[in-house]
């Protein structure tokens, strides 16, 4: 479409969850718990990880940067969620809502490539433990960590673009709780099918890249313990990877139910759930579901208690 046909929108409004009064209260205090706990968990995995010293190891390196990814994105939305549950102006201004999305896509794709990242880094640590320290040195867990960063960042600015530079011509309201891709196209009177095919290629190849990798690594982390002698050995190193596999399940799951369909198919009242769940349920449940069976946190929080 022709870009002098397009109206000078300055703002979105969201319609949010719900307009029922009493799911609103329901869904608040839930949100609002679920929120402050992600926050809390997550800063404190962070402190606690860089604070003792016997955790200063490549695996919570990665998972502080986990962690702190978790933070990013869950706080680009949560807030802003939450106060617009009772605000009569749920307004965003276009520059905010395109901030909002370049900041949730950097830190998702981002969180993305790092599962894939940590997958790596288990089978460095189970195949060859002697050397692990020198194989994963600090200069090389600094560039795995920028080459993460950069590409999330690369790939969330080209998708900024294309979605903002779309005519908005008709209604300004956007049927979710933030700025995402889905129902910013559906608001679109230009023709999509770009944004579309860029979604599914570079996002696509993030994923199929990331999943590959993860599966490769432990394709090789299962012939690395199949070598272990004794079934406690096996069992201890195996173990190790339950978090990690558990964390990369819920994550990519969610986001290629999410993403990868065609426009035509999504159901924005029923995805609005899904992405309630990976916006801020997952960044929850990351932090907890490394700490709940980690004996190395359990001891330096007991440390840091004692």
């Amino acid at each position: 479409m022709d870009k002098g046909n397009c109206s000078s929108l300055t703002e979105f409004f969201f319609l949010g969850i719900t307009n029922n009064p009493e799911m609103k209260v329901t869904l608040f205090t839930i949100t609002l718990v679920i929120y402050l706990i992600n926050l809390l968990a997550n800063l404190g995995m962070i402190i606690l990880i860089r604070m003792d010293f016997q955790l200063n190891t490549p695996m919570y390196f990665f998972l502080s940067h986990l962690s702190f990814c978790d933070l990013c994105y869950s706080t680009a939305i949560g807030p802003k969620m939450l106060v617009d549950l009772f605000a009569k102006n749920k307004s965003i201004p276009i520059i905010g809502c395109a901030l909002q999305f370049l900041i949730f896509c950097t830190f998702v794709d981002s969180e993305c490539l790092l599962l894939a990242v940590m997958a790596f880094d288990r089978y460095k640590a189970i195949s060859n433990p002697l050397l692990y320290t020198v194989n994963m040195s600090n200069r090389v867990c600094s560039l795995l960590m920028a080459g993460v960063y950069l590409l999330g960042t690369a790939d969330a600015l080209i998708h900024t673009t294309l979605t903002f530079s779309l005519c908005f011509c008709g209604s300004n309201e956007i049927n979710h709780f933030f700025c995402d891709v889905p129902p910013l196209l559906l608001l679109s009177c230009s023709d999509t099918q770009v944004n579309e095919l860029v979604i599914f290629t570079i996002f696509g190849f993030i994923e199929l890249s990331t999943i590959t990798g993860v599966l490769v690594s432990y394709c090789y982390i299962i012939l690395s313990v199949l070598k272990i002698r004794s079934a406690e050995g096996r069992f201890r190193a195996f173990s190790t990877c339950t978090s990690h596999l558990t964390a990369v399940a819920i994550f990519q799951g969610t986001m290629l139910f999410m993403y990868f369909r065609p426009s035509s198919s999504y159901s924005l009242d029923q995805d609005k759930i899904t992405s309630l769940f990976y916006t801020l349920v997952i960044p929850m449940l990351n932090p907890l579901i490394y700490s709940l069976r980690n004996k190395d946190v359990k001891g330096a929080l007991e440390k840091l208690k004692n």
